[in-house]
């Protein structure tokens, strides 16, 4: 990923072209620090593209030799590609722990999860993302990882279509890819968690 490091007053000038091209006066009083804002909210909502702001992923040893799904769930919020606006909902997460292998900090899900949406994204690739980061902290131990993601999208609620509407995303990776009765197992404790 290609970084460039844009003059402030380059950005400025593109918000204030922005609202001038909706019929906004950028000089009146309500609107003449909104560029300024709009430059301190996109560093914090787009802070996944900062790598110094990746989470340090802590892993532990297993030693209990736990096998057992171990789940968590949240909430995240993150902004769609194709029209930049917001997408929100709840994950739910689960992965199986390698006997012998690592497992994962209590918080590292979350923090990962809010690195990762926070980025230009789409819901397919951000449950991807998560699990991609998840796993290369586990160094490749876990047998198996779960997602499902459920998003209302603001592109689809207040422009197109304005219906309101859930869509959800499911990736699953090794013994939950391949072996239904975890996958069940894996959507049961979703229903439960609801």
């Amino acid at each position: 990923m290609a970084t460039v490091t844009p003059n402030p007053q380059d950005i400025e000038r593109a918000l204030k072209t922005l609202l001038l091209a909706i019929g906004e006066d950028p000089e009146r009083d309500g609107l003449k620090d909104t560029p300024q804002r709009i430059m301190r909210m996109w560093k914090e909502i787009f802070r996944g593209y900062d790598e110094e702001m990746k989470p340090s992923i802590t892993t532990f040893p297993n030693e209990a030799h736990a096998e057992e799904m171990v789940m968590d769930s949240g909430e995240y919020y993150s902004m769609c590609e194709h029209h930049v606006l917001p997408f929100f909902g709840r994950y739910y997460f689960a992965y199986l722990p390698s006997a012998d292998g690592r497992i994962l900090g209590i918080s590292k899900v979350a923090r990962v999860v809010a690195y990762c949406a926070a980025r230009l994204q789409l819901q397919e690739r951000l449950a991807r993302d998560i699990v991609e980061m998840l796993s290369e902290a586990l160094q490749g131990t876990a047998r198996g990882f779960a997602i499902l993601m459920r998003g209302q999208h603001m592109c689809k609620s207040m422009r197109g279509v304005r219906n309101q509407g859930e869509m959800q995303v499911t990736y699953f990776t090794g013994a939950f890819k391949t072996d239904a009765s975890l996958r069940a197992e894996f959507l049961q404790q979703v229903a439960i968690c609801d």
